[in-house]
């Protein structure tokens, strides 16, 4: 680039110094003429005004000729600028084409080598899959075997769990033989036996206890009616008793009276004496009768306390009683739940392995699929 612009420079040079040479010839001309019609005569007027005009017309073309000149001047330097762009332009696509093809050649070179990469991956990640599948394949093979033989135990073992009763004497039959030459029903058969035997012999037991504890509370109960009725009645007459003791008591402070009144002491002190001693003597039939009452219903008092101890007392047997039946019907239950939960777990088991099967199929026919798309 800095060479071509100098020699732009040089060319403007010379250009213009022709063009100042040229304007010192055209003085020149111009000025010797004028000379020439001064020193001349008026004989030669006519002449030298034609060759004015023709001086004139030529100075006038040189002039258009100097103007065209620079414009052609100009036009070439344009030209020449605009040569020197377009060069230094293809010059520099020329340096973008060998930096594109240079890119080029390393692309493609790269593409060829994780094309190779990409190429052995794909066979490594094939027999990676194909051996997937073999040991897919003999997981299956070892499920349906396994599948196979929990089915036939599952059908046993509900066919065994269906009948658990058995008698004492094939209870004893089958304690002597050991464990492991025993089934699973007849090993389970066993062991219930073992557990419900005893709870239902101690059932038994406690109902014929509650059996006789209600007879007896029933007897209880028919005594303590008959004491209740016996003590009112002693009450009753307790209360007449006392009612007739304040009876007396009121006549004899009437007696009393009279005998301050006047002489009734003397004229009636016999039959007062003999009314004294009667109510005396009644006295102490009521003392001695209210005595024997109260020591009576102390006794039915203590006596009631205890009957009300014992009837607590049975109330809590039997409602222990209660419980112990209530809870050996909950065991049970929790028996034959736990029964129930074991079949509806090998059910479970059975699905999954459905499901199992079905998964490996699906992503058996996806893999499948895939190696055929490859």
């Amino acid at each position: 680039m800095p060479p071509k612009k100098s020699q732009l420079k040089v060319k403007a040079a010379n250009v213009s110094s022709s063009l100042d040479l040229e304007s010192e010839d055209i003085s020149l001309e111009t000025t010797v003429p004028t000379t020439e019609d001064v020193s001349s005569s008026d004989e030669l007027r006519n002449g030298s005004q034609k060759m004015t005009r023709q001086l004139i017309e030529k100075k006038e073309l040189l002039h258009n000729i100097q103007l065209l000149k620079i414009e052609l001047s100009q036009k070439n330097l344009i030209i020449d600028n605009m040569k020197a762009d377009h060069m230094s332009k293809i010059e520099e696509l020329e340096e973008k084409l060998n930096d594109t093809l240079h890119q080029k050649q390393v692309l493609a070179l790269r593409l060829d080598s994780q094309l190779k990469v990409a190429q052995e991956e794909n066979r490594k990640q094939q027999s990676l899959r194909k051996q997937e599948m073999e040991t897919i394949l003999l997981r299956q093979q070892q499920l349906e075997e396994t599948n196979r033989q929990l089915c036939e135990k599952a059908g046993e073992l509900r066919r065994s769990l269906r009948e658990l009763d058995i008698s004492h004497d094939r209870y004893l039959e089958l304690r002597d033989f050991p464990e492991d030459r025993l089934s699973i029903q007849e090993y389970v058969a066993m062991r219930f036996y073992e557990v419900v035997t005893p709870l239902r012999d101690e059932v038994k037991e406690l109902s014929v206890k509650k059996s006789t504890l209600t007879e007896e509370l029933d007897i209880h109960r028919s005594q303590m009616k008959s004491l209740m009725e016996s003590y009112e009645e002693e009450r009753r007459l307790r209360t007449e008793l006392e009612l007739r003791c304040q009876k007396l008591t009121l006549e004899l402070a009437d007696t009393k009276q009279r005998i301050q009144e006047g002489d009734y002491r003397r004229e009636n002190y016999p039959m007062l004496k003999r009314e004294r001693d009667t109510c005396e003597a009644e006295l102490k039939e009521l003392k001695r009768r209210f005595e024997t009452l109260d020591l009576s219903h102390t006794a039915l008092t203590r006596e009631r306390n205890t009957l009300s101890k014992e009837v607590a007392t049975l109330q809590q047997s039997v409602t222990l009683l209660q419980k112990d039946k209530e809870y050996l019907h909950r065991q049970n239950m929790e028996l034959n739940v736990r029964c129930a939960h074991e079949e509806d777990r090998l059910e479970r088991l059975q699905v999954q392995l459905e499901d199992t099967k079905k998964a490996r199929e699906e992503a058996y026919e996806k893999y499948i699929n895939t190696i055929i798309s490859i």
